[in-house]
């Protein structure tokens, strides 16, 4: 049996405002957005290439907005990845090399945290 990831919600004080930033400046798919109730909305959002996607909105999760920490995307080439985010306005930090990988770090405007992650040649 396969168990699949396909959906993590990230708490935000501002759904407007985050899913501007994801979309505008990370550059995620903009999937769904839908108010299901005054006190519910469900914006799905989806990284290019990924089978996992976010949540954010109203109603989904008791959690204080920026306390997701730890998400990691993976890219192919992490200057490149850099390179676009920067271009993009977001602020990102310099690439970081361990023997594990590279990796660029940004949060979000309620700060969330993120990593990009380049896996090393072999592994």
């Amino acid at each position: 049996m396969d168990w699949k990831l396909e959906l993590v919600a990230i708490p935000v004080s501002d759904v407007d405002r985050a899913k501007s930033f994801y979309v505008d400046k990370v550059g995620f798919n903009a999937d769904h957005d839908h108010r299901v109730s005054d006190e519910i909305r469900f914006v799905q959002l989806t990284p290019p290439g990924s089978a996992c996607s976010i949540a954010l909105g109203t109603g989904l999760v008791g959690t204080p907005p920026g306390s997701a920490q730890g998400l990691q995307l993976v890219v192919s080439d992490i200057d490149a990845a850099r390179a676009e985010l920067v271009e993009r306005g977001v602020d990102v930090s310099e690439v970081q090399k361990f023997d594990w990988g590279s990796f660029v770090f940004f949060s979000d405007p309620d700060g969330n945290g993120w990593a990009v992650q380049q896996i090393p040649a072999g592994d």
